[in-house]
């Protein structure tokens, strides 16, 4: 289902699924970030969704401020397979995160203009909307030596419009770009 008009960057709150027709294919990815052919398959076939919590509050440690940032703070399901979760404070503040599929991370995320954003395809296909700032998400893997970086936003897609995270996934010479598009469940 398309995203509604109140469905926001600055209220991502509920449920969503990966749409995975109108999404592209996250195996090249993965393969780059070391997970294994059998999970990458589980992950092919598995129903991926995400149940949103978006609030204002002061920002999780190591960040001392006493400022308001936003948090995202996502569980994330994926069928046959183990959930995780994401807590990110949109402060810039680089974070420790551990979980089972990409092992130990650390990363931040921000509000960005696409003018901030340094890779052309993470700038590609946005609506701009309301005071024109992004998530941008980037991850650092401390096992493995990959790097996410992810822009999210709203796009349209065959004439509807879309949650949608623009990912580009790097290991050394290595490089996948790809687009997850997401449906609203409510």
């Amino acid at each position: 289902m398309a995203a509604p008009a109140d469905k926001t960057l600055k209220n991502l709150n509920g449920q969503w699924t990966v749409n995975k027709e109108l999404s592209e294919s996250t195996d090249p990815a993965l393969a780059i970030q070391g997970i294994g052919y059998l999970i990458r398959t589980g992950v092919s076939y598995a129903t991926i969704s995400i149940t949103v919590n978006q609030y204002e509050a002061p920002p999780k440690a190591p960040n001392e401020s006493t400022d308001i940032f936003t948090h995202v703070d996502i569980d994330q399901s994926a069928s046959g397979l183990s959930n995780t979760q994401e807590k990110r404070c949109l402060d810039n503040t680089y974070r420790d995160h551990t979980d089972w599929l990409f092992g130990h991370v650390k990363g931040r995320s921000a509000w960005v203009t696409l003018d901030e954003v340094e890779e052309a395809y993470l700038k590609n296909g946005w609506e701009v909307e309301g005071d024109g700032k992004f998530i941008l998400s980037h991850v650092e893997s401390q096992d493995a030596g990959w790097t996410a970086t992810q822009v999210w936003g709203f796009q349209q897609v065959n004439g509807e419009r879309r949650y949608c995270r623009n990912i580009v996934v790097a290991k050394g010479d290595e490089r996948s770009e790809f687009r997850l598009v997401y449906d609203y469940n409510g």
